[in-house]
């Protein structure tokens, strides 16, 4: 059986015979298992998946399928899906099951998308190299000693090495887009609130979004047009109108964009890495397109202050799991106060527990005002900032990460440097803007290379038409 790109391309196929959704979902389940040192998974649900293929291929005889028939799906192990395992890739939720499916899910599921396993992540979606997990390191399909990027690195390398057509992950400060950058593939972080977070493990409730992560830009648009919109479980989702993305792919407009001239004056920005972006630039500046240098003064303060905002919420958040009512619960206690702190102690990894307790600090009455407070006046200033620049452009242009795929081990020891791998992402997060990475070519080691663009809240139409033209354009002059 081919490799499939598109779900186009699959329900073609379909049509004409060649293939059903049981044999795509036996290839996929059979690529898992073949592939199965990657990591990727940390579940498959083989005889469900096989059992709803066969009803997708009944509906698709009847003519009553869904959207999403014939689009196998991974989801990442931080989404609830009811009678399934979830564990945000922790001990701390070891035998857990969901009582109920988010909602994003559950939008998927109604389209006839077939999940075929739950994925794994940094634990509680924490890092950006998916070397965080209780399960072991994911590793990056085109060169095993090389990180896949995180948190959503199973999500990204299971479309990497199709193992599934798309995965749903999640996107609190880059999680999507900079594991697709690294594994060369399409990584889509939508506006904050555009998705239901009904379901979704939180981390930092005032980050995350959920993402998707494809081979095409086309599915992600379709994806989107099922999974977003209001929910009734979710007063945060926006109540907005949901355009038909998937049938608004095509633009012949003349764009003004621009490039933010800080980012590549970075020390950290790799020239290979630099050289494809400036190369993506001229191109689009070539196409008749309107490209501009801009001025972003705040991008010294983006890591600190997103670090500050997201770990304080974590300390807050994960303050759930205690070992208490459901998931791990350390055999060595003698009292309450024990049960806390040896189950917190055995149930949590390193990092984890350092963004736990950085989290707690920065809201300790001593240093509220120093620390969370000014942050939150810092994400003010970056938002305002943001938000001025998507007035005057319609898009901003930047790499998605300073560099490709760093080898297993590199930056485990240094946190800082780990945590500086999401310094061209955090932007859009703070924002609450819609961001995209799309690939565009590879360095001498053969390493995929993505480039981000990011345009003003509920501007998707025209992120993904813009995103879906210039990787056309790439396809072409390749």
């Amino acid at each position: 059986m081919r490799q499939y790109n598109s779900l186009r391309d699959i329900r073609t196929d379909i049509a004409n015979g060649q293939v059903s959704c049981r044999q795509l979902v036996e290839q996929y389940i059979h690529n898992i298992k073949e592939k199965a040192e990657l990591n990727a998974f940390l579940e498959i649900f083989e005889e469900e998946a096989l059992a709803q293929a066969n009803a997708v291929d009944q509906k698709l005889a009847n003519g009553t399928a869904g959207k999403l028939a014939g689009m196998v799906i991974g989801i990442k192990d931080v989404l609830a899906y009811k009678g399934h395992s979830l564990q945000a890739s922790s001990q701390i939720l070891d035998g857990y099951k969901s009582l109920y499916t988010a909602s994003a899910v559950q939008r998927l599921l109604q389209e006839d998308a077939i999940i075929v396993g739950r994925q794994n992540c940094d634990e509680f979606a924490m890092g950006a190299s998916n070397e965080n997990s209780a399960f072991g390191n994911v590793l990056n399909a085109d060169d095993h000693s090389r990180v896949p990027g995180g948190s959503s690195g199973g999500s990204a390398v299971a479309v990497q090495a199709d193992l599934c057509l798309a995965s749903i992950g999640s996107d609190t400060g880059g999680s999507v887009r900079q594991p697709a950058s690294f594994c060369g593939v399409v990584g889509f972080k939508p506006t904050y609130s555009r998705i239901s977070r009904y379901g979704l493990i939180a981390y930092a409730s005032s980050f995350d979004q959920i993402g998707l992560i494809t081979k095409s830009v086309e599915d992600a648009a379709l994806l989107l047009e099922v999974m977003a919109g209001a929910d009734g479980m979710d007063s945060t989702a926006s109540q907005r109108e949901v355009p038909a993305y998937s049938e608004l792919l095509q633009t012949n407009k003349k764009y003004k964009i621009g490039y933010i001239r800080d980012c590549f004056e970075s020390e950290g920005l790799e020239t290979e890495v630099k050289d494809a972006i400036l190369g993506v630039k001229d191109m689009l500046r070539d196409a008749g397109h309107e490209v501009e240098a801009v001025e972003f003064p705040y991008l010294d303060y983006i890591v600190p202050t997103y670090y500050i905002l997201t770990t304080a919420e974590a300390s807050s958040n994960l303050g759930r799991f205690d070992g208490v009512k459901y998931g791990f619960r350390s055999d060595s206690v003698t009292d309450l106060t024990s049960l806390y702190k040896k189950t917190r102690a055995e149930g949590f990894g390193k990092e984890v527990q350092r963004r736990i307790m950085l989290g707690t600090f920065v809201l300790s009455a001593d240093y509220y005002d120093a620390y969370y407070t000014k942050a939150q006046k810092v994400r003010r200033l970056i938002k305002e900032k943001t938000d001025e620049l998507l007035e005057a452009y319609d898009f901003l242009i930047l790499p998605t990460a300073p560099t490709t795929a760093f080898k297993i081990g590199e930056n485990t020891t240094n946190p800082l440097a780990m945590y500086l791998a999401d310094i061209f992402t955090v932007q859009a997060s703070l924002a609450g803007v819609p961001a995209i990475s799309i690939p565009v070519g590879r360095d001498a080691n053969g390493l995929s290379i993505g480039l981000q663009l990011m345009t003003r809240s509920f501007e998707e139409t025209a992120l993904l038409a813009f995103s879906n033209d210039i990787l056309d354009k790439i396809t072409v002059e390749a």
